[in-house]
């Protein structure tokens, strides 16, 4: 919720005739005001808050090798916790009357900001695989229920859900900053700061509670220095054409039995199964490296929204407000999907596949991006200042639940897009990459920000219809060429979709269970046999 009011504090002046804390003036004077306090304008709210969330996705990466090599998951947590709690009393300091007055907020804001920035990445990629860790079983297993069944309990299955249910759970937390939009307006930044850091200080005494009953695995060491080792022998032994091809020609020039029978002595640290977990983790990665595309059109332009809704008829709804549909959507969809549509769909073998969830999500983007076009196109078209609405000081004649559909859409997206990723990230990698590849998964984020940083100066008026044009097109083109450009990781994956589909799901001891007698028999008699 701490992140909601940013653009707001960074980008509109003091509102005329408000409390001096960033609220808005009181009664029908207030009624179309905006919160505001440091008055840097559109493109220096931008940069903080692009900034903020390329350090909070870049972090994970050098996280996720601490977790893996020294800390392990749950106290790399605690370390990034107890940094929040910091950064979140600091948070309040600029936003003091008296410093916002003073002429000197941007900085200890742009201090605080950072801290903040360090925890969430410390924080971000430890929880989801830490609760993937809970998955009490790793492998397929078969059991009779009272009823007599035979059912299958599948870890990919439970590991799906557990991440739905977090994602579900992260997007609860967000939806708190409906609180922080409401404060900021009729009280003050100092509020709208002060509440988040409150109710984040329940997470540590969370933590004590939890630490006894998690199921923690000591740091395994990450094969970071190893992955990279396999890598550049294969780029050393295959050279750059047999890399653009990639497969088996590619990776067996790193296989010690593959050099062994072509007569080159070479001294590895790594046999060919390590191979082989790299090779499936680096394409798992692949994916990951699209994400920013449609990162871009889930709340990348949240700035430019945000000015966008600045120039809407507010009727006294805090224009920040509007973002928080996003979460809302993602607590009212991600239950359906869990619980109704995904076990309809598996009972009738209709169940999608990775990418064709992840096309999906990227096509629905494309549709929010579009919307985002068409409303701009008519802010200007209806602003008293035409194509130049941002720094107006009249609004248009459009309600500002117009954008709504900006919000929305790109939520349900995320189900498809974001839970997914974090699914291959977690079942793809080997187990002492897991939580390097889950902040690979993170990272997609970081690089959509560098991306916006960089057109940046060219997003102001009167063009910010190309903006959400261009992301419309590139969020639907590589949704077509998705299932082609990773033909073979789908043929991959598509095996784990095919043992999933036409099971009914039953719930017990916290496990997907999967009604399969026909395939619970092959299974038993398969291992008769042997």
């Amino acid at each position: 919720g701490s992140n909601g009011p940013f653009s707001n504090f960074i980008q509109f002046p003091l509102p005329e005739g408000g409390n001096g804390a960033g609220a808005v003036a009181p009664g029908s004077a207030g009624k179309n005001q905006h919160a505001g306090a440091l008055d840097q304008g559109l493109q220096a709210a931008n940069a903080l808050t692009l900034l903020f969330t390329f350090l909070a996705y870049t972090i994970p990466i050098y996280e996720s090798i601490v977790a893996d090599t020294k800390w392990g998951r749950f106290k790399t947590i605690c370390v990034g916790t107890a940094v929040g709690a910091i950064a979140h009393v600091l948070l309040v300091i600029p936003a003091i009357p008296s410093v916002i007055a003073s002429g000197n907020a941007l900085a200890p804001f742009i201090i605080a900001l950072l801290i903040l920035a360090f925890a969430a990445g410390f924080v971000k990629p430890s929880l989801g695989p830490l609760l993937c860790d809970q998955c009490p079983i790793d492998k397929q297993q078969i059991k009779t229920l009272s009823t007599g069944e035979r059912v299958i309990l599948d870890p990919e299955m439970t590991i799906q859900k557990y991440l739905t249910n977090f994602y579900w759970a992260i997007n609860i937390g967000a939806f708190f900053s409906v609180a922080t939009s409401y404060s900021e307006r009729y009280v003050g930044f100092w509020l709208a700061y002060l509440l988040p850091g409150i109710v984040y200080m329940i997470m540590p005494v969370a933590l004590w509670w939890c630490h006894s009953r998690l199921r923690k695995f000591p740091p395994q060491g990450s094969m970071f220095l190893e992955g990279s080792k396999v890598i550049a022998a294969c780029y050393k032994n295959g050279g750059w054409k047999r890399a653009f091809k990639g497969g088996d020609a590619f990776w067996d020039q790193a296989k010690p039995s593959i050099q062994a029978a072509d007569g080159v002595s070479a001294k590895s640290s790594w046999d060919d199964l390590f191979v082989d977990e790299v090779r499936r983790s680096v394409k798992a990665c692949y994916i990951f490296f699209l994400i920013p595309i449609f990162n871009v059109a889930d709340g990348g332009f949240g700035s430019v929204q945000n000015s966008q809704a600045a120039s809407l008829t507010a009727n006294g709804v805090p224009n920040d407000v509007i973002s928080n549909f996003n979460p809302l959507t993602i607590i009212v969809a991600a239950p359906l999907l869990n619980y109704v549509i995904y076990p309809f769909l598996r009972k009738h073998g209709l169940m999608p596949g990775a990418i064709p969830r992840i096309a999906f999500g990227f096509f629905l983007a494309s549709l929010t991006m579009v919307a985002g076009a068409i409303l701009q196109w008519q802010v200007y078209e209806q602003s008293p200042c035409g194509y130049h609405s941002t720094d107006c000081d009249e609004v248009a004649p459009i309600s500002l639940w117009a954008q709504i559909p900006l919000y929305s859409i790109p939520a349900i997206a995320e189900l498809f897009v974001n839970v997914t990723s974090y699914e291959i990230a977690y079942t793809r990698a080997p187990a002492k990459m897991k939580g390097l590849v889950y902040g690979i998964c993170l990272f997609s984020s970081a690089l959509s920000s560098a991306f916006l940083q960089i057109v940046n100066p060219f997003m102001k008026d009167p063009d910010l219809i190309w903006p959400f044009v261009a992301a419309a097109v590139a969020n639907f083109l590589v949704a077509i060429a998705l299932p082609f450009i990773f033909s073979d990781t789908r043929k991959e994956l598509v095996n784990l979709d095919l043992s999933h589909s036409r099971m009914d799901k039953v719930e017990t001891e916290s496990v997907e269970e999967k009604v399969l007698t026909d395939r619970a028999s092959l299974y038993e008699e398969k291992h008769e046999k042997n």
